[in-house]
């Protein structure tokens, strides 16, 4: 949820950054008018209120026929107070739904336009020339089936299409990719979480997901619960309501769980295999700091994604996401994609954003400031920030990039020790 307070100072700075993104900026010029129309609400019913308060007064000391006429007066009054309270929270609510609309600022330099229109930050290592290596490459499919490692077959069988079986050595490197994952962020100072996947609407919601329109997310209808398309949606709710002490630093969580999202835009695309599922699961980091300290660390979250990605040995670039394709969340995001050769394209394995105050406003957390006298203060928005260490689809790149002619796969050297010192997955 946006600033207001920075919106009335700033409304141009609100304006650049809907037109950035492609999103209405007539929106700015409404909620600045309807802050209007509830402070001016608010100020009259209290007015009316502070008037009844004296009327009352003067009914408890009249006496006879000056009493009846106050009492009348009284009831009048009440009436229009009433009036006034319903046109408060009436206005009230029209303001906070126009706020909840809006999505996050954009920091400056966030690449305007859509999903095309990302600046490329830099590359890093080269893709193998598998033409120069004298065979062709297959997919992850295909050696997921040689290595029994992977059975769609059998997981639209039993749940419908989009969703598999790992197995064998697939289900091995998926739970060894998600500990070493886990390592480096328990060497970084992250808590491990293992997280609820169902959540309550108003989390879900307070995390910036649109729980009316949004077609990706899975809806317990009977239980009025939410299926969590990634753990950050736990672990923004995890403090809501509550006042952090971050005078020693910023708090990290690393949430492992499994993921579900139901793909409702990508009929036909990525059919094939486990690049785009209904479930996977996911390492998911994610930071409460104070406000200034955001950008240092959506850094901090970037090179841990590139340092778990230098340690299965893919070539990746960064990705600085464009305006348009951001979450209503995010103020910044940065993707790393790695090379997949059957593809011939760079495909999103993680990604980290940067959400500002956006999220904490929306499920009131906050920290204490403390003044230069060293006494606490009042209490103001935290920052969050999320960002992906570890999921089901870099098997896709790790298998794709590390094969053989035979079909056999390589193990990455970081990787190894998590596989009992497995150096390459042999064909069955």
């Amino acid at each position: 949820m946006i600033d207001v307070k920075l919106l009335s100072e700033n409304p141009d700075s609100f304006r650049a950054s809907q037109r950035a993104r492609g999103a209405d900026e007539s929106l700015i010029d409404a909620i600045l008018a309807a802050d209007t129309v509830r402070r001016e609400s608010i100020a009259s019913f209290e007015a009316l209120r502070a008037e009844q308060n004296v009327f009352s007064k003067k009914v408890g000391k009249a006496k006879g026929e000056e009493k009846q006429a106050l009492l009348a007066e009284v009831k009048e009054l009440s009436l229009n107070v009433k009036a006034a309270s319903a046109a408060s929270d009436e206005a009230a609510a029209a303001f906070t739904a126009l706020q909840r609309s809006i999505p996050n600022l954009i920091l400056d330099g966030v690449p305007s336009g859509g999903e095309d229109d990302f600046t490329v930050v830099k590359h890093v290592g080269t893709p193998r020339d598998f033409a120069a290596e004298g065979f062709e490459p297959r997919d992850h499919l295909e050696l997921g089936e040689l290595l029994g490692a992977i059975d769609m077959e059998r997981g639209a069988k039993v749940s419908g299409s989009r969703f598999y079986f790992l197995k064998g050595i697939g289900a091995r490197l998926e739970i060894a990719l998600m500990n070493m994952a886990l390592d480096q962020a328990v060497q970084n100072d992250f808590i491990p979480m293992i997280t609820p996947t169902l959540v309550r609407p108003e989390t879900m919601q307070g995390t910036g997901f649109d729980v009316a329109h949004d077609d990706e997310i899975y809806k317990l209808e009977r239980d009025n619960l939410y299926l969590v398309g990634t753990s950050e949606v736990a672990l923004a709710g995890y403090h809501a309501d509550e006042i952090l002490d971050l005078s020693q630093g910023p708090t990290r969580y690393a949430g492992w769980s499994s993921c579900y999202r139901r793909e409702a835009g990508s009929a036909g695309k990525d059919t094939r295999g486990i690049i785009r599922v209904h479930q996977f699961n996911k390492l998911e980091m994610f930071v409460y700091c104070s406000p200034e300290e955001s950008e240092e660390q959506h850094a901090k979250l970037l090179a841990w994604e590139e340092e778990m990605l230098a340690k299965v040995e893919l070539p990746y670039r960064v990705i600085d996401t464009a305006a348009g394709d951001l979450g209503m969340s995010a103020a910044r995001k940065f993707d790393c994609e790695a090379w997949v050769p059957t593809q011939g394209d760079y495909r999103e394995l993680t990604s980290t954003s940067n959400c500002t105050t956006f999220q904490a406003r929306r499920l009131n957390i906050r920290e204490r400031e403390i003044g230069a006298d060293g006494k606490p203060g009042k209490t103001r928005s935290v920052a969050t920030l999320n960002g992906t260490l570890a999921t089901t689809r870099w098997i896709v790149a790790i298998l794709e990039h590390h094969q053989n002619p035979d079909g056999s796969v390589n193990v990455p050297v970081a990787l190894r020790p998590y596989l009992g010192g497995m150096e390459v997955m042999q064909v069955l």
